[in-house]
């Protein structure tokens, strides 16, 4: 599991039919801190995660494996939104301060 940031969207009128309603995000992934790495992928939104949104992102089998995915070929899948990370009892992130 990765930490990200959405930051865009994908409108793809021609693809599989698998993923005909489901919604398409840019996300840049994160250091565990906030900070940007530069990467940025786009990944299957399961949770209807918005714009600016601190996500948990999985790619790989785990994605396809996300909210019954298992037959649509999906690489990178959101399955939660940030509500706060602390690490060694500090609070690096924290969704209530983002309001």
């Amino acid at each position: 599991m990765e930490l990200a940031r959405v930051s865009g969207t994908v409108v793809a009128t021609q693809k599989n039919e698998g993923l005909a309603g489901h919604k398409l995000l840019v996300v840049d992934l994160l250091k565990v801190g906030g900070e940007s790495t530069g990467t940025n992928l786009v990944a299957l939104d399961t949770v209807g995660a918005g714009f600016g949104e601190t996500v948990i992102v999985v790619r790989g089998s785990s994605a396809r494996q996300a909210e019954g995915m298992t037959t649509v070929p999906v690489d990178a899948s959101i399955v939660g939104i940030v509500d706060s990370i602390e690490v060694g009892g500090e609070i690096k992130y924290n969704k209530s301060e983002d309001e």
